[in-house]
């Protein structure tokens, strides 16, 4: 009887430790996926702090936190399972979907450049400030960017993790998605609040401290319009990435041929190769995406909602 229960503990404490190297695992898996996609990452955390600048200061962390819920509702109740469902069954429609995906963020990325070069850029911003219609086109607006931003997130995670099996991998990217939207949004509420911070500073009595908040107030307005134009880029850039690469893997090797080989001459210099290899494809990305996007744009402009859309800015 006792060495029953013996046996029992020891099959239970066995367990025990494949329970804990499979969470381990999970974890090493999670963070290596999550690194893969960081270059994304960096990118939504740009593109968000767009669609609170001119906000009234009371509504940008509600605004915040309803992008952050529609982010993670977008990562885990649509891409999540439309994403393992077709890398189970039909892998070869990623790439198609992504570039359909990334046509639509060059789309928004060029039509925010021709409204700040037609002066229609400072009208869209103070029009978030209206009202609850407004605030809500405007969450819904940076909502369906984020959707497109986080489909190549997750993507990216799961082309990571594909040797894993089903249950591990859907793990892995559930941890994944948790994450990333913490961590993106929770950088973004910071930098929106960061004046608060500031005027918190300049109550304080020590003058060190009030000379830093009175730079952080003097300072995030100029960086949040700094953080909108990288924004209104990083949804050229990436947009344009996806398209390149999708290109390449459709099979149209040119333009991602031509960009490779820029790399290359580049990367060869002492020193500071690595970085004019990314800085010629982030600049070859970003003139594909304002190329495509400028296109689009032309196309819906003609098209009669896209009168009614102009009609009504």
């Amino acid at each position: 009887m006792s060495g029953g229960l013996f046996a029992l503990l020891d099959d239970v404490a066995a367990l025990a430790r494949m329970a804990a190297a499979s969470v381990d695992d999970v974890g090493a898996a999670a963070g290596r996926a999550t690194a893969k996609a960081a270059g994304v990452v960096i990118d939504d955390t740009a593109v968000t702090p767009q669609y609170v600048h001119g906000v009234t200061a009371e509504r940008e962390l509600p605004i915040i936190k309803r992008i952050a819920i529609g982010s993670l509702r977008n990562k885990i109740v649509f891409i999540l399972p439309a994403a393992l469902l077709l890398s189970q069954f039909a892998p070869w429609l990623l790439t198609p979907i992504l570039m359909l995906g990334a046509t639509y963020l060059c789309y928004e990325g060029a039509e925010k450049v021709f409204g700040k070069l037609l002066g229609h850029g400072a009208h869209h911003e103070t029009a978030a400030a209206r009202g609850p219609d407004a605030e809500k086109q405007m969450v819904a607006g940076a909502i369906r960017t984020d959707f497109i931003l986080s489909a190549e997130i997750m993507v990216i995670a799961l082309n990571e993790v594909a040797a894993e099996s089903f249950w591990p991998r859907l793990l892995i990217l559930l941890v994944v998605a948790v994450v990333i939207t913490a961590a993106v949004y929770g950088v973004v509420a910071g930098i929106v609040k960061m004046d608060d911070v500031g005027l918190h500073f300049t109550q304080r009595s020590s003058s060190f401290v009030q000379r830093i908040g009175r730079g952080l107030v003097a300072g995030m307005p100029k960086l949040l319009s700094f953080l909108s134009v990288v924004g209104t880029a990083a949804m050229l850039w990436v947009g344009g990435h996806i398209l390149l690469v999708g290109t390449d893997t459709l099979g149209w090797h040119g333009p991602y041929s031509l960009v490779h080989h820029a790399e290359e001459y580049v990367h060869h210099v002492g020193g500071v190769g690595a970085v004019l290899a990314w800085l010629v494809n982030t600049a070859a990305s970003a003139v594909i995406g304002l190329a495509v996007g400028a296109l689009v744009v032309g196309i819906v402009s003609v098209l009669p909602f896209g009168k009614k859309k102009e009609s009504h800015a």
